[in-house]
């Protein structure tokens, strides 16, 4: 019984601290901010949502004040009812236009192949929070963005 409770605070711990990487990207705060949200499923080509990080990262954005839009392609169904206050979207291009921030949690191959000079362009503020190291800080400075961060890569900060 003690290793599952090891585990589950230790998971919780990570999506902790992967919420403070986005609020460092938000300039401390979510208030007033909009967030492209790409990928809300467990893993790619299904709908799980056991334990997933969106269903605790996405709340503590929205509850912070932020506007979310959220594509999946598979999780809406079932995303609709556990994630409130968000805005579902087919089109990442358009989901990260005006957005502040755009957020990888899920690794799908329809977000591996994204024309990320386009992302960056349209882009209020062009930040990347790559929680499944699909790009690199490299291709996310080359593409435009000003700031990047991953999960145990080496970030690119904006000045």
């Amino acid at each position: 019984m003690q290793i599952t409770e090891t585990v589950i605070k230790v998971n919780d711990e990570i999506k902790r601290r992967m919420i403070d990487k986005l609020l460092d990207l938000c300039g401390g705060s979510f208030n007033g901010k909009t967030v492209a949200v790409f990928g809300v499923t467990f893993k790619p080509n299904t709908d799980d949502k056991r334990d997933v990080p969106s269903l605790t990262i996405i709340p503590a954005m929205v509850g912070g004040g932020a506007k979310v839009k959220v594509v999946d392609p598979q999780g809406r169904h079932e995303g609709e009812g556990l994630l409130p206050g968000v805005s579902w979207l087919d089109d990442p291009y358009k989901a990260a236009r005006n957005s502040d921030l755009v957020v990888i949690l899920t690794e799908w191959n329809e977000f591996r192949g994204l024309d990320l000079k386009r992302i960056a362009k349209h882009m209020q503020t062009p930040h990347m929070a790559d929680l499944r190291n699909i790009y690199s800080a490299h291709d996310a400075k080359k593409a435009g963005f000003a700031a990047y961060v991953a999960v145990g890569r080496p970030a690119l900060l904006a000045d």
